[in-house]
Formats: structure tokens, sequence, C-alpha cells
């Protein structure tokens, strides 16, 4: 008859042993990416039907249309612009389309101001630049 005792040290003796080959190697943590990195992702960019002068300009081009932006906001080499009218915003995203260069506007996004419900873009457009 085996006691717990001799179970116990059985159990303590099997678990050294695998401790006694030495820790396997740890393996380095993968280098963090570096901001403004030289990966860039190539948005897909909205056709420019209602959109003319919008997609594809940059940040500087953009603001001298509309006026200063209400929100700008940086996401890594990402940004976002938004506009507002009278009744709408318009929400303007910007994409690098090749390492170290500025991003441009890819996508559109109009709403309405109150309630948010999704407008005309081109309509929106016209309202923030009559402003």
């Amino acid at each position: 008859m085996i006691t717990r005792s001799a179970l116990a040290l059985a159990a303590l003796g099997l678990a050294l042993a695998g401790c006694a080959g030495g820790a396997a190697p740890s393996r380095p943590a993968p280098p963090a990416q570096p901001r403004g990195s030289s990966i860039v992702v190539v948005p897909e960019m909205m056709a420019p039907q209602g959109l003319e002068g919008v997609i594809g300009q940059d940040a500087g081009t953009l603001s001298r249309r509309f006026g200063a932006p209400r929100l700008d906001v940086a996401e890594g080499d990402a940004r976002k612009l938004q506009f507002s009218g009278r009744d709408c915003v318009l929400d303007i995203y910007l994409y690098p389309l090749r390492p170290g260069a500025d991003p441009v506007a890819a996508h559109v996004e109009a709403r309405q101001r109150q309630g948010g419900a999704a407008v005309d873009r081109g309509a929106c457009i016209r309202e923030v630049e009559r402003r």
C-alpha cells in the first residue's frame, strides 16, 4: 500500500525533474513599430462623384476651402477633419498613400447636426462651403 507521503514525494520528484533541464529560452519581444513607420496600408479611395475637390486633397487645401476644422484628430499617420454647417456635420478622413507622404482625403461622411442621421455628402459640402 502506498502512503500519501510517498505519493507527494513522487509528485515533487517529477516536478523537480522537469525543471532540471533548465528553462526554455524566452523569445525576445518583437520590436515596437516606430511612429510614422514606413508601413502604409493604402486605403480604398471613395469615388469622387459629388465629392470633387475633396477626395485626394490635403488638410491645408481642405482648411482653405472650408475654414478651420471644428475637430482635427490625428491617429498614427491618419487624420480626421470635422467641419460643420448650419444643419450638417462633415467628417473627412485623410490617409497617406505612400510612406512619408502627407495624408489626403480618402473618405467623407456627412450627417445631420441634430439626430446624426446620414445626409447627402455633396449637399453637406455645399452647405459647409457657404458658411
